[in-house]
């Protein structure tokens, strides 16, 4: 099975739902509630030729998703995108996460992003070893950042640069 990764468009909707409630269920994100068609959409809208959503996938499927989404509205930060990225627990360890990460990297560089960041999980091993092996570095540790079932948790914030100063 080859699997590629393109644009995605608004028949991939279901399945960017499908994959990012699956983090959500498995506590991969701060986000607490599943997303519905209607969340997806919105959330997509936010999306343009700069801030790209890719999907990873083969035969019409979707294994995985990547986003770069605005950081901030301050024109300073015009040049930093924050990283989505989820995989379809049926699909993970086979590659798909760097392959994601590969192909949205080429685009934030193609899309005059200076940088990358992301908020993790501590406990994010999956995550968090991808991340290292694309040359992400920590940069600190939020502590009791966001209630999850009930107790605080921390997160961990990571980043890559892109552009030499």
């Amino acid at each position: 099975m080859r699997i590629s990764v393109r644009a995605a468009g608004l028949p991939d909707h279901e399945h960017i739902r499908r994959i990012y409630n699956q983090g959500i269920a498995e506590r991969c994100t701060l986000e607490t509630l599943e997303k519905t068609a209607v969340d997806i959409a919105a959330w997509f809208s936010c999306h343009d030729e700069r801030y790209a959503v890719l999907v990873a996938g083969s035969d019409g499927g979707v294994a995985g998703w990547a986003a770069l989404n605005r950081y901030s509205s301050r024109e300073a930060h015009a040049g930093i995108a924050d990283l989505s990225i989820y995989v379809d627990r049926a699909s993970r360890r086979l590659g798909i996460g760097a392959l994601l990460m590969a192909a949205i990297e080429e685009h934030a560089s193609r899309a005059a992003f200076d940088k990358i960041v992301l908020m993790t999980f501590p406990h994010n091993r999956g995550g968090r070893s991808l991340f290292d092996r694309c040359g992400f570095r920590l940069i600190g540790t939020f502590e009791n950042q966001g209630r999850l079932d009930g107790r605080l948790v921390d997160t961990i914030a990571m980043e890559k640069l892109l552009a030499s100063r």
